[in-house]
């Protein structure tokens, strides 16, 4: 029997990155979670049917964080004088040692997943530590949440400290361990293969999980080119490549299987034309790039080499979980690429940062973060009524304003696939 949801608001959504879609008291409909019908009127073949009408509030696609570490959830704001190498010594891999203990990760994790329903991301794509089975219990707190996810077991055998690091047959079997662990959570929550980055992870390692990533079918994530010092690192223990980005290549860990690496800040053309080739998409954490003192990356740039790219609020190198203020960030940074740096380069819109936040990075899970007939529907209803304004202001001036200046006591309701999901007990 199929289900049917059809939704009643003023609906706003990117079908592309230039290309706003604004419908006042606009209708939606899903079949069994999947939008078949958006539009001015109700199509007669559904008149009768209950409509969920949410009268004046604006009905936006849920937001896709496309990189995030839940064990960090505790080190929001903590070490933000520092540059990255000192920062994780610091403060990362103190913390996530304590996730060795499943209850320890199960009290954070509660917390973390809590606050991603609660700023309205659906969708994300998160590290978890080297420890297989508080990875498991993330997984399972987000599938009793409703949320969707990739989530990745943590890898790292080499330049970690004594009380963080795995030996490389240990990585391997518990990675393996963990993706069987995995197939019996259903189809929002899934795993993805999650080498740390090249300075943590050896050549046998990231060969052996280039392999499991291919025998399981399952994405890759990992960071690249975030950190001057980082990428002098990465050349100096890979001399035998081109670049930080030949060595994923390499590797099996770039466009084997869906790939998206963090940050990618100061790639060369050359990296640039690898990263289009395999069509591996840029997690954009401009939070997470400021703290860390790391740079600015050239959206705009990517953009025109047609790599994918989506936004990523890199807890705890970002400070912020609300997808809303990782978008309103990346607009202000892009202006100060082109005016500081390089003004051949155009600063992002307001809809093109609004697409990065919803399909753009959507797209890593397939049809999602849009109303477009076919795509899954994960959406929320903003309420801005309470937001004085003395002025009559378009649907998407409105949805400008709740961005900048709004905050998720303004989401009243989140559907994820169809499905509305309830606050995380």
């Amino acid at each position: 029997m199929q289900d049917t949801l059809i939704l009643k608001g003023h609906i706003l959504h990117t079908p592309s990155p230039t290309q706003l879609v604004a419908i006042s008291h606009g209708y939606i409909v899903a079949v069994d979670g999947v939008v078949v019908y958006c539009g001015k009127t109700l199509p007669s073949s559904y008149e009768g049917l209950p409509v969920v009408d949410y009268g004046d509030q604006l009905i936006i696609p849920g937001f896709v964080d496309t990189h995030a570490h839940a064990p960090q959830y505790c080190n929001r704001g903590l070490g933000m004088d520092k540059e990255l190498l000192p920062w994780l010594e610091t403060y990362t891999f103190p913390e996530e040692t304590k996730f060795n203990d499943p209850e320890y990760a199960r009290l954070v994790y509660s917390a973390f997943v809590r606050d991603l329903w609660r700023h309205g991301t659906t969708r994300s794509i998160l590290f978890g530590t080297i420890h297989k089975d508080s990875t498991v219990v993330l997984m399972k707190l987000l599938e009793e949440a409703g949320l969707s996810a990739l989530v990745g077991k943590v890898n790292m055998d080499r330049n970690s400290p004594d009380f963080l690091i795995e030996t490389t047959e240990q990585s391997l079997a518990d990675t393996k361990a963990w993706l069987e662990a995995s197939k019996s959570f259903g189809p929002l929550v899934k795993p993805i293969i999650t080498p740390r980055f090249v300075p943590s992870c050896t050549s046998e390692l990231m060969r052996g999980l280039g392999e499991l990533a291919k025998e399981y079918d399952v994405p890759v994530q990992s960071h690249l080119s975030e950190n001057y010092g980082e990428i002098e690192w990465v050349s100096a223990l890979h001399p035998e490549s081109d670049s930080y980005t030949d060595v994923y290549y390499e590797h099996q860990l770039m466009g084997q299987t869906p790939t998206v690496m963090a940050h990618c800040i100061h790639l060369s053309d050359e990296e640039m034309d690898r990263m289009e080739e395999t069509q591996t998409m840029v997690s954009h954490c401009p939070y997470s790039n400021v703290n860390l003192s790391s740079g600015i990356a050239p959206i705009r740039k990517l953009l025109e080499h047609h790599i994918p790219v989506g936004l990523g609020s890199d807890i705890s190198g970002g400070h912020a979980v609300s997808m809303a203020k990782v978008l309103m960030e990346a607009i202000g940074l892009s202006k100060m690429k082109w005016v500081e740096v390089d003004n051949q380069y155009a600063p992002l819109t307001l809809r093109e940062a609004f697409y990065l936040a919803t399909k753009g990075g959507g797209t890593f899970f397939g049809k999602v973060g849009s109303f477009e007939e076919g795509y899954e529907l994960d959406a929320l209803i903003i309420d801005d009524t309470s937001m004085f304004d003395a002025n009559e202001r378009s649907l998407e001036e409105r949805l400008e304003r709740w961005i900048y200046i709004g905050d998720d006591r303004h989401i009243m309701k989140r559907y994820v696939a169809g499905r509305l999901v309830e606050e995380p007990k």
